[in-house]
């Protein structure tokens, strides 16, 4: 019994002997291969590669970054700077030189209308014209008579009742053949014709024409429409959510998203006090910066951002983000030697860019103290094949 007591210690310390063996022999093998595998997101250049690539390092810093209410709208003009031009009486188009896109003056001939109607209200007139000095005439003459007890008080109010009939009437077709632009004081002088020509009521350009020659149109036709582009603004339409967060002066970055990814900026002017009851939005009046340098046209759709207030965030300027296989990475400096430099590519989540910044929202394995490639990371990423090296 006590033989078999003593074997059997020894065997136990013999076995822990080798199992100890083992593992050291195992772990040496598996340090060793460790050191032999290189890590697959790192890059290394040398400083000539990184010279000739005009690669340059920085770092996170905090920048500000705007909080904006997105919001839509149109390019629009004041009322007064749009008109719709139609005709005060029915007529057929006899002239209509201009196109769209034409400019105008205040002023300036746009089309002719005929009708045998023009010339019926000018024979009215001129013979209203002829009557009123008979007629006023002979008003004085019964006012004067009436006031000397020579005729009746009848007789007066009969010539007082025609003259001022027939001067209602005369003021009346003149007032009308002022407003189809034909000269009264011609047709006092016998001179009658059979057009009328409509003028432009403003300046602008023609933004539609709805006519042709020969066409009939009545008073409810719109004919053409001038827009005067001196004063574009935005008709932003706003959330009543976002309303009380707009204020008048505020910062409004837009773009034409049908025809640039440029933005713009221009800046709150009005803000409106009545909701829409079907949309539940408010409409806020923006003025353009530096308009008069863009073709902006009356009624262009615009994406826009109204920014209420700025928020600070860590943030690397754009060029240091690669945008690779729908991931965002970065390049870490690693080390840096006489022999060059050692990057390791990091995934990153990013946020929204400004004034050149990118705002990073998940650090990933990145620290705030690391230096990174801010200049020239993307084309060493690109020549290197993005996180697979």
């Amino acid at each position: 019994m006590s033989r078999l007591l003593y074997i059997l210690p020894v065997t136990i310390l013999f076995l822990n002997l080798s199992a100890c063996g083992d593992s050291g022999q195992k772990n040496k093998d598996t340090s060793n291969s460790g050191d032999n595998i290189p890590n697959a997101n790192r890059i290394t250049i040398s400083k000539t590669q990184f010279d000739g690539e005009s690669m340059e390092l920085g770092g996170l810093s905090l920048q500000n970054f705007p909080v904006e209410v997105e919001v839509t709208g149109t390019i629009d003009v004041p009322p007064q700077n749009k008109a719709i031009v139609s005709a005060f009486i029915g007529g057929y188009i006899k002239r209509t030189p201009l196109l769209i896109g034409n400019k105008v003056k205040k002023g300036q001939p746009l089309l002719t209308l005929e009708n045998p109607e023009f010339v019926q209200m000018q024979q009215e007139y001129q013979e209203s014209f002829e009557q009123l000095n008979y007629l006023k005439s002979e008003f004085e003459r019964q006012k004067s008579l009436v006031a000397e007890k020579i005729t009746s008080q009848k007789n007066f109010l009969k010539a007082e009742s025609e003259y001022k009939r027939n001067l209602a009437t005369y003021n009346g077709l003149r007032e009308k053949l002022k407003m189809l632009n034909i000269s009264p004081e011609n047709v006092q002088k016998g001179i009658l014709v059979s057009e009328a020509t409509i003028f432009a009521p403003i300046d602008g350009s023609i933004t539609k024409v709805n006519i042709s020659k020969g066409m009939y149109v009545s008073p409810a036709d719109d004919i053409m429409e001038i827009v005067n582009t001196d004063h574009i603004h935005l008709e932003l339409s706003v959330f009543e959510k976002d309303i009380m967060k707009v204020k008048k002066g505020q910062k409004i970055r837009f773009k034409i998203s049908e025809a640039s990814q440029e933005y713009y900026e221009a800046e709150v002017y009005l803000v409106g006090t009545s909701i829409d009851s079907d949309s539940r939005t408010v409409k806020v009046h923006g003025h353009l910066h530096d308009d008069e340098n863009h073709n902006f046209a009356v009624g262009m759709f615009v994406e826009a951002a109204i920014i209420t207030s700025n928020k600070r965030i860590n943030a690397l300027p754009n060029e240091s983000i690669v945008n690779q296989d729908n991931n965002q990475y970065v390049l870490s400096l690693i080390s840096e030697g006489n022999e060059g430099y050692i990057f390791e590519s990091q995934v990153v989540g990013v946020g929204d860019s400004y004034n050149g910044f990118t705002a990073i929202t998940e650090m990933g394995d990145l620290k705030l103290s690391d230096r990174v490639v801010v200049k020239g990371g993307f084309n060493l990423l690109s020549e290197t094949g993005g996180s697979d090296h």
